[in-house]
This record gives C-alpha cells, structure tokens and sequence, in this order.
C-alpha cells in the first residue's frame, strides 16, 4: 500500500469532500445535519475556512482522497479569537486505516503554527467512539456530554465536548491579544 499524504485541499478536491460528508449526514451522527449540502456550499464552506486563515485538509493516497479535516472558529465573539474547532471526515472506505491520525496531528501542528492556544472537539453522539478514541490519542481530553442535545434518525443524540492545549495554552499571554 503507498503512502497516505496529508496536503492542502484545493478546489478541486471540494467534490470528493462533499461526497465524504453526504455519506455522513446521510447515514451517520458525526453530523447532525439531515441534508448534505451541494457542491457549492462545501465549496463556500471551504472558502470560509480558507479566509479567515485557517487550514483545509485532506488525507489522500494514489490520488484518491480518503479524508479531510479543517478548524474553523470555536466561536466568532473576540474574546475566543485564539480557540478553534476541528472537523474530521473520514471516507466510508477508509475508516479504520489511519486517516484521521494522519490528519489531525497536521491540523494541531498548523494551528499551532497560527498562535491558536485551545482546540475544540464536538463529537456529535457519545456513540462516536473511534473519534473520541483519536481525539484522546492526540492529547485531547474529555470536557464534557450534552445529554440528549440533537434528534436525528429517529433518536436522542449526545454531544462530546473535548479540548486541547495548543502551543503554550493558557500559561502565556497570547501574542496579539
């Protein structure tokens, strides 16, 4: 098997993430959107995160693109200008190859980069456990469950909170601020 690379996304790759995300509000809790958007809004979507400077991930291997991930703002207040939020999806096919520990210590390393002091995760369903296990094995730590938050497929879902120092965390002033 060759090696999984972890790159920028390009506009190009918008069509395979879209793919990747339908799959996963059609058929799973990682998101509890009940509609996939269309390829243009993943492209906004993509362009948003893009703007404000932040990065647009993918995990690919022979060309194909088996995953992608991005932080977006934990909040748009000021005062939370230094926290962010990451998303992982991971395609059907490739789930339980490494993907998503592939890419989320890139999103770490380059938010980090940024000056960014906290990374948040919102695991939608406590029954996520593969992704509370990566995040866990990235040095996340569990903050908390909104019981019972979102109704999707029929049922009550929980929400995982779970955080992560970046950089020097709180311990310093950050630099800007």
């Amino acid at each position: 098997m060759s090696k999984l690379i972890v790159r920028a996304s390009t506009e190009a790759d918008v069509a395979h993430c879209a793919e990747i995300y339908a799959h996963h509000v059609l058929h799973g809790t990682a998101s509890f959107e009940v509609d996939p958007p269309d390829l243009a809004e993943m492209k906004r979507r993509r362009a948003a995160v893009l703007d404000i400077g932040l990065p647009h991930l993918v995990a690919e291997r022979e060309g194909r693109i088996l995953g992608y991930a991005y932080a977006g703002n934990w909040r748009p207040r000021p005062a939370y200008k230094f926290s962010v939020e990451d998303s992982i999806y991971i395609d059907k096919e490739a789930v339980g190859q490494g993907v998503g520990k592939a890419l989320l210590p890139v999103l770490i390393e380059q938010c980090t980069a940024l000056g960014k002091h906290q990374m948040v995760a919102v695991i939608g369903d406590s029954a996520q456990t593969p992704s509370i296990r990566l995040h866990a094995s990235c040095g996340f730590e569990m903050v908390g469950t909104l019981k019972n938050i979102g109704f999707k497929f029929g049922r009550w879902l929980d929400t995982v909170l779970m955080q992560r120092e970046l950089g020097t965390g709180a311990s310093l002033p950050p630099v800007g601020s």
